[in-house]
């Protein structure tokens, strides 16, 4: 079987010949300091892994948009530690936004939202933009470059996250959006509705090519939000954006990158083919896999459950093979890939090594 039968049997909820792996992507700090530099294709052949790609089409927004949409940089300051502060502002027809940022070897993050009020929020929904084009080449091409040797993993139209209400929570602060849906839900699900109709011109591109693609993000977690506010403030907007990605032919992995065991039924009912990243309670998350897989398996495919911590950072390669193994035995009738249950920066590659040969172990009864 080749690595992409091997993926797409998963993605389809059967048994391929043994467990498919992956990583959640390989991060820029990890491949400069352990691989010398390799690209993602590069780290997953070092490894004689199979091939899990993500890549997004190309966007291209209008001369006008872009003028009424005017970002500038403001640098705050340089940390001791090489921590870079800076400032943006957003200049349109009708009023300036501002947000903060910081950065450092491993990752960037937000620390002013852009949207501090309902007005402020009426000024990102007018003059935001949305792409002009959607061109999926880029994928159609990688597709080709990665041909039997696995598949893509397509993105898409972003503002923080992937669905509404994870953009909304990135855009407006996670705990003024909670508070915001007791005290003025009209004006939430007025934002909802906004954004979904910016993502949703995704389709301005036509079929998908991607063989996967992502929505959802860390702010639907059950350790973020309640199953009712997830009922009320994602699953409408989630099932009619995932019927579209349906209708241009991809299949969509829901993200919840926290607590999910109490939104595993929300999920399946929320229109996704799969779930991920499974995340483990000593990550932070409260996935008991083996739980998870007896309650959806044959609804969703699952990605996740490895503790990377314990296993690349802290671990070793005989407790590497043990932890896939374990995971194997939790879902032992296929329509599941094993993957670290987040982006990873320390490990020693023997131990992602040992990774992947521990999935080539862990074979399918017929």
């Amino acid at each position: 079987m080749t690595g992409r039968e091997r993926f797409l049997r998963a993605l389809n909820k059967e048994k391929p010949d043994r467990l498919p792996a992956q990583v959640h992507g390989w991060m820029d700090y990890y491949r400069n300091t352990y691989l010398k530099g390799m690209d993602q294709f590069e780290a997953y052949a070092h490894f004689g892994a199979d091939w899990s790609i993500y890549a997004g089409p190309r966007l291209t927004y209008a001369d006008r948009d872009l003028a009424n949409w005017q970002r500038t940089a403001h640098d705050v300051r340089t940390e001791p530690d090489g921590t870079r502060v800076w400032r943006d502002t957003i200049t349109t027809p009708e009023g300036v936004l501002s947000e903060s940022f910081g950065a450092n070897a491993f990752t960037t993050w937000n620390t002013e939202h852009i949207v501090k009020s309902e007005a402020e929020f009426e000024l990102w929904r007018k003059y935001a933009p949305v792409p002009a084009e959607v061109d999926w080449a880029p994928v159609r091409e990688i597709l080709k470059r990665v041909g039997d040797r696995g598949i893509v993993r397509g993105g898409l139209i972003a503002f923080g996250q992937y669905s509404p209400w994870q953009s909304f929570c990135t855009l407006y602060g996670t705990e003024q959006a909670i508070m915001a849906c007791f005290d003025k839900p009209d004006w939430v699900h007025h934002a909802l509705r906004s954004i979904l109709d910016k993502v949703m011109r995704i389709e301005i591109g036509g079929r998908i090519p991607a063989d996967l693609v992502e929505t959802g993000g860390g702010a639907g977690s059950s350790t973020v939000i309640s199953p009712d506010l997830f009922r009320e403030f994602c699953l409408p907007y989630d099932r009619k954006f995932h019927d579209l990605l349906h209708s241009l032919g991809t299949k969509v992995v829901y993200h919840l990158c926290g607590g999910l065991m109490p939104m595993l039924d929300l999920v399946a009912e929320n229109g996704a083919d799969g779930l991920e990243t499974m995340t483990p309670p000593a990550m932070g998350g409260d996935c008991d896999l083996a739980e998870a897989y007896r309650r959806v398996a044959g609804k969703l495919f699952l990605i996740g459950g490895f503790d990377q911590n314990a296993g690349f950072e802290k671990g070793n390669p005989p407790a590497v093979r043990k932890m896939v193994k374990d995971l194997h035995a939790a879902c032992p009738n296929g329509g599941y890939i094993v993957s670290p249950s987040d982006h990873f920066f320390f490990g020693q590659p023997e131990n992602i090594r040992a990774f992947f040969d521990a999935a080539k172990a862990c074979t399918y009864q017929a």
